[in-house]
């Protein structure tokens, strides 16, 4: 495949952000009610002013605090901070007979790999990652660093981006608009051939933004990524790369057929959302009415409606009270009291909850939680994740895994020659859901041994306990630098019965003499000490 003209990039980035733009309503409603801190929808990137209020017709915070804590459940189940969350496997491609060793080596790439994502900021843009998940689409951009952070993780809002999908439902091709500053884009990209003209106009004006296109394309001919950066006006391309591993993570949480971009649980908690926050304004209008209630005044020349001020103690001038005989000084009548019904309400907060995955423990202010409940809660959890767990595992866990290996091998700090393709290399998820669902597993595991030991020794000997050993080792994540190899656990075998014969023999040795004549004290003390304690 020929590199393509910057031309045809400008042409293909315009028709996916086209298309991207039959999405906006839908986005844009979930990121004002729910995530205002991250909408780009409200004009903000055309031009904003920084700093503005992004919550003017936000009445309730249901939404934001679900939405929130929907992140933060994902993370702690999947992406749990400082643990490992996965384990690097030889795959069925590797010989059997070398798995043990690879194994091994994997482990310690596996190690040094967590030891570098807890240096990096891989945690704070997987929160920001999965608050856009729950929208439905989150864009990451996975960069290499410097020598304090050797890789950065941004989460892009996936407002400034636009998808191509290939013929297999994944995403292929990314395009981003990126404003830079004149004067960093030599730092930004460091090997950019920037035209004279361009380079003229930063050097008039270098703090002024300037607006690139940067173009991730899949050539499928060569099995590469090629990585473009492009001034538009000039139509000039300012950096040409290729990579074997996209530097993009792009995960939907659900996805319909035809469709590139996901949908997530507050599309479909938006009906609710609304709704909660419609009712929330008018109960605060109708209290605001309680307060203050509204009043009719005579048009006597007496009250001047522009200085009445309705205050607590206020007291306000009227020609008479009730009449010739009325008092001379009367309280005004309270504004009738509303009632707006809590059950509504509150059946609306649950929905939004639900959908949002934030019910699945009781509230802190409630009795302690037994282990039994965490678990179950837990595995709950991993029930109603479904198949958005799956899709999590295949456009997120694993690419951020591969893109990583990739750039430590890159950096010198691995040499990885085999690929993270689930043939080679497999990643293994050992996150707490992941263990969650093994549970399952083990636990049907123990019943069939349970059930094999009550027919006797006869049954026991259908069950391989060493595959067990090693079958239970994997499920629960335990790495196979803490479990003996098959040669070493026949060497240990084979040591174990050279001691039980020798043993034997001796006990045998000491029991002749017995038999002959009982042995008198002299005859004790020459026994070896062995041979004493034997006895």
């Amino acid at each position: 495949m020929a590199r393509m003209s910057v031309e045809d990039i400008m042409k293909r980035s315009s028709l996916a952000s086209t298309r991207k733009d039959e999405w906006r309503t839908i986005y844009q409603e979930c990121y004002e009610y729910a995530l205002p801190q991250r909408n780009l929808y409200d004009g903000f990137y055309e031009g904003g002013v920084p700093g503005q209020k992004k919550m003017g017709r936000v009445f309730d915070s249901t939404a934001i605090h679900s939405t929130q804590r929907f992140a933060n459940k994902i993370q702690s189940s999947l992406f749990p901070p400082y643990r490992a969350w996965c384990r690097l496997q030889a795959g069925n491609e590797i010989p059997i007979e070398r798995r043990g060793e690879i194994q091994r080596v994997l482990d310690a790439y596996n190690e040094q790999m967590f030891s570098v994502i807890r240096q990096t900021n891989f945690d704070l843009a997987m929160s920001e990652f999965l608050l856009d998940l729950s929208v439905g689409t989150a864009v990451m951009l996975i960069q290499p660093g410097d020598e304090s952070i050797p890789i950065r993780f941004t989460a892009v809002p996936q407002y400034l981006v636009s998808l191509e999908e290939g013929p297999h439902g994944t995403v292929d091709n990314v395009y981003r608009k990126l404003r830079v500053k004149g004067e960093a884009a030599s730092r930004q990209w460091p090997d950019a051939k920037i035209p004279a003209q361009l380079q003229a106009m930063i050097d008039k004006k270098p703090t002024e933004d300037v607006e690139f296109l940067e173009a991730t394309v899949y050539n499928k001919q060569d099995n590469i990524y090629c990585y473009h950066v492009i001034h538009e006006k000039s139509k000039s391309e300012i950096v040409y790369r290729t990579m074997k591993v996209s530097p993009w993570i792009v995960a939907r949480y659900m996805k319909v057929a035809g469709e590139v971009y996901g949908r997530g649980p507050l599309i479909a908690a938006m009906p609710d959302v609304k709704t909660l926050n419609k009712t929330v304004e008018l109960v605060l209008k109708n209290a605001a009415l309680a307060v203050a209630g509204v009043y009719t005044a005579a048009d006597d020349g007496v009250i001047n409606v522009q200085t009445i001020k309705i205050q607590p103690g206020a007291v306000i001038p009227v020609a008479r009270n009730g009449g010739p005989q009325g008092p001379s000084l009367m309280p005004l009548t309270k504004a009738s009291d509303f009632n707006v019904s809590q059950i509504i309400m509150n059946d609306l907060r649950m929905n939004i909850k639900k959908m949002l995955l934030d019910d699945t423990l009781p509230p802190d202010n409630m009795s302690a939680r037994s282990a039994t409940e965490v678990v179950q809660r837990r595995n709950e959890l991993a029930q109603n994740l479904g198949a958005a767990f799956g899709r999590l595992i295949t456009e997120a866990m694993l690419p951020i895994v591969s893109r990583i290996l990739y750039l430590m091998d890159e950096i010198g700090l691995i040499l990885m020659p085999l690929k993270v393709n689930g043939q080679q290399v497999k990643v293994v998820p050992i996150s707490p859901l992941a263990q969650a669902q093994n549970m399952d597993e083990l636990n049907d595991l123990l019943q069939f041994m349970q059930i094999t030991a009550s027919f006797g020794p006869e049954a026991q000997i259908a069950i391989k306990k060493d595959a067990i050993i090693d079958y239970i080792a994997d499920k629960l994540g335990i790495p196979s630098r803490l479990l003996t190899t098959t040669d070493e656990r026949e060497l240990i075998m084979q040591q174990m019965a050279e001691a039980a014969q020798q043993q034997m023999q001796m006990q045998q040795q000491a029991a002749m003499p017995q038999q002959q004549s009982p042995a008198g004290p002299e005859q004790l003390s020459n026994q070896p000490a062995l041979m004493r304690a034997l006895q």
